[in-house]
């Protein structure tokens, strides 16, 4: 099974060859205000749109924990919405965070890249503004794609990166 790569930078600038997919986690409320997202929405419009159009719209579709939603935003570059945090707030139920919906939402992330043949580009999911282990997410990515032979870059942020 290969490794996790871990590199400085920024995950809105990928870095290799061919197909890459950008995987975050978004809440399910609805909300992209702060962390990553703003990153993303400041390169393209698209992921946001689609988010909001997709929450707006979830009496009619499948949002909620776990649920996946690809945008491509280039030729060959796409942007995973990844719904793997419950709320924004800290509270009385722990932290936002869902390990549990990070998983399912990278099992789908899998079948996708597959599909395409693509990396897959990410900040340290779920560790931010949702609150989570670092120590507990890295699993899910090991099982998920690691283990099908994906390769998988997680970009660790310095604010000398540009955002």
């Amino acid at each position: 099974m290969s490794e996790i790569t871990y590199v400085r930078g920024d995950a809105t600038a990928p870095q290799g060859k061919g197909v890459k997919l950008i995987a975050h986690v978004c809440n399910d409320l609805g909300g992209w205000g702060k962390g990553f997202v703003l990153a993303v929405s400041r390169r393209w419009p698209e992921p946001e749109a689609a988010y909001r159009r997709w929450h707006r719209e979830r009496a009619g579709n499948e949002f909620g924990l776990g649920a996946m939603q690809f945008v491509q935003v280039g030729r060959y570059l796409w942007v995973a919405n990844m719904v793997g945090q419950r709320g924004i707030r800290t509270g009385s139920k722990g932290v936002p965070v869902r390990y549990e919906a990070m998983d399912t939402a990278l099992e789908a992330v899998a079948e996708r890249v597959v599909e395409l043949g693509a990396s897959v580009h990410m900040p340290r999911i779920g560790c931010g503004l949702a609150g989570g282990k670092w120590s507990r997410t890295e699993p899910l990515i090991q099982h998920r794609l690691l283990s099908r032979g994906i390769a998988v870059t997680v970009y660790d942020y310095e604010q000398s990166a540009g955002r």
